[in-house]
């Protein structure tokens, strides 16, 4: 791999080993700290993930004028300043103000990293962004194994170990993204046949990504819903982080072995998809039924091999199918969407639960993945369509 590829991945576990300390967790500190309901949860996450989504289409587009270096100063920023009031400043509402500023700041990296990745290692295809996915769940694993023990001690120093990850982010950012060749391309003017290629790129990519944003309304659940749960049926913090350190353990690993997997589906990305909603429904199936810690571990682990096959693929096909010149928007396009099921998710399920049960809630959720599966069976159709119609040879999986 390229060096600037091995700093954008240095950079990116920081990154979320500082959040990791936070996003699990945040339900748990607004619902049995703050003395909130679920939905008011719910609500609070969804203005964070939809700050989080503008962030994200801004990001995007700010990568394709002034580069990825200045986009992702930028980006930290904001979200350092907000760390910085969220330590000092963490009752309610300024929890509520310091959060969604972060999602806002974070929102801004998050395409710029991808689409970074993608230009430095053009020809490592998919490889680039699992390398970055690995980095983001290394991030997991260690901050989300060190969050449970020091929740357990102290809320405030979870607000002050992001702030100083943070730091480094900004460090290693401000001496090694300088001079990382991912600069923003102009695009010349288009014949129409090219426009009409964009248009049809895009919407594929949309179709796609309906899909992906509703896996990650049931994903999420996972940090939400079902971590408030586990707190109900006596599952401790610790456990619950554990099983977050067990989610990045094992996609850091298990890339070998899955590496030896995804060459036999290298011509597929659709299947790959296909086969992590498939684990998905699994995990899900086992966690509504399930009431001790082992249950939990097994559908986690079920969870994590699921992830393993669809996070990458659906940036990877992003790639391949944006213009010269738009690969940050493209990359914005596949955050946001699954910023904006990290959106839905929380007040979907917290609604749910307060009104419902977790039994109806689960039962949503696996209807939400039929759904995906079906987005992802038909969003390459109109690219093939296209293909017979005009013989251009378009990126489909």
């Amino acid at each position: 791999m390229p060096r600037a590829l091995w700093l954008l991945i240095i950079g990116m576990a920081v990154n979320v080993t500082g959040s990791s300390f936070l996003w699990p967790l945040n339900t748990i500190y607004i619902h049995d700290h703050l003395g909130k309901s679920l939905t008011v949860a719910g609500v609070v996450l969804m203005l964070n993930a939809g700050a989080t989504v503008i962030g994200n289409l801004f990001g995007g587009t700010l990568f394709d004028k002034i580069g990825g270096y200045k986009s992702i100063l930028l980006g930290i920023w904001i979200s350092l300043l907000a760390l910085i009031g969220l330590t000092f400043w963490h009752g309610w509402p300024a929890y509520i103000i310091f959060l969604t500023i972060i999602g806002f700041g974070s929102g801004i990296v998050f395409p710029a990293m991808f689409a970074m990745a993608g230009s430095v290692w053009k020809e490592g295809g998919r490889k680039a962004f699992n390398a970055i996915y690995v980095a983001q769940n290394l991030g997991v694993a260690i901050g989300a194994s060190l969050g449970g023990f020091v929740a357990d001690y102290s809320f405030q120093l979870i607000f002050l170990a992001n702030t100083i990850m943070y730091v480094i982010f900004f460090i290693i950012a401000v001496f090694g993204y300088r001079n990382i060749a991912a600069v923003p391309v102009k695009q010349a003017k288009t014949k129409d046949q090219s426009v009409v290629k964009s248009r049809i790129n895009l919407q594929a990519l949309l179709i796609l990504c309906s899909g992906y944003a509703l896996c990650w309304v049931a994903y999420v659940q996972w940090t939400t819903t079902i971590s408030s749960y586990t707190q109900e049926i006596n599952i401790s913090l610790t456990q619950y982080s554990f099983l977050w350190t067990i989610n990045g353990a094992l996609i850091v690993l298990g890339q070998p072995i899955l590496n030896k997997v995804l060459k036999h589906l290298s011509e597929s990305l659709k299947v790959q998809i296909l086969i992590g909603i498939g684990f998905f429904i699994i995990s899900f199936l086992i966690v509504g039924k399930v009431t001790v810690f082992t249950g939990f571990l097994v559908a986690m682990i079920i969870l994590t091999i699921g992830e393993m096959f669809i996070w990458p693929a659906v940036p990877t096909i992003a790639f391949e199918l944006a213009p010269k010149g738009r690969e940050g928007f493209y990359q914005g396009i596949v955050n946001s969407t699954a910023t904006g099921g990290r959106m839905v998710g929380p007040l979907l399920g917290g609604v749910l639960v307060d009104l419902y049960s977790m039994s109806a809630l689960f039962f949503i959720l696996i209807g939400l993945f039929f759904i995906a599966i079906v987005t992802t069976l038909t969003y390459d159709r109109i690219l093939k369509s296209e293909k017979k119609l005009s013989n251009i040879n378009l990126p489909v999986s």
